[in-house]
């Protein structure tokens, strides 16, 4: 009877299921944000710089461990006159808060390759809710820890929610993110 409880915590880890971590490939991914101007066009900025990891286990997608930061001193908008406005106090004063970063712990499957992921976006120095929803391509339920993976991920934010509120009347407040990541083993 006492070996039997003596290997009943062996037991125990040897069903658990495995976890597998990616390390983001911030060479092989591309993070940008769009929002309207002047009511007739758009404007994108680029964030090049990025970090990040995801710890899933393919038996338990529910419970997974998400972890993005952006370097918004990297920010990009196209010309050198809107980077400096963007990086400036009245956006996302890189100076003070030179990071963006999401971290999320919940993710809920919607089919065999989607889901939307819950967590928490901070920029600015203001942390909100968010909602990301994920595309990946191929099953996460399948993954292996030995191959890449690769996703999509969208979500809209209100840029005010994040204490950026100038130019309200040229700049729309809400902001299309765009993700496509790649992400090793590691």
């Amino acid at each position: 009877m006492r070996i039997v409880l003596s290997l009943l915590p062996l037991l125990t880890l040897a069903a658990a299921s495995p976890s597998y971590r990616y390390q983001l490939d911030g060479a092989n991914s591309r993070v940008s944000a769009k929002v309207a101007f002047m009511g007739v066009g758009s404007k994108t900025a680029r964030f090049p710089a990025m970090k990040g990891h995801i710890r899933i286990q393919p038996d338990r997608l529910d419970a997974i461990d998400l972890e993005v930061e952006l370097d918004a001193r990297s920010l990009d908008a196209g010309s050198k006159t809107d980077t400096q406005y963007l990086r400036g106090k009245a956006f996302f004063d890189v100076a003070n808060h030179p990071t963006v970063n999401f971290s999320g712990s919940r993710m809920a499957m919607t089919g065999p390759t989607t889901a939307r992921i819950e967590g928490q976006l901070t920029a600015r120095g203001m942390t909100r809710p968010t909602t990301l929803n994920v595309t990946f391509r191929d099953p996460p339920a399948r993954a292996t820890g030995r191959e890449p993976v690769q996703l999509s991920v969208r979500t809209t934010i209100n840029r005010r929610q994040f204490g950026m509120t100038s130019y309200g009347l040229v700049v729309g407040k809400n902001v299309k993110i765009t993700i496509e990541a790649r992400l090793v083993p590691g």
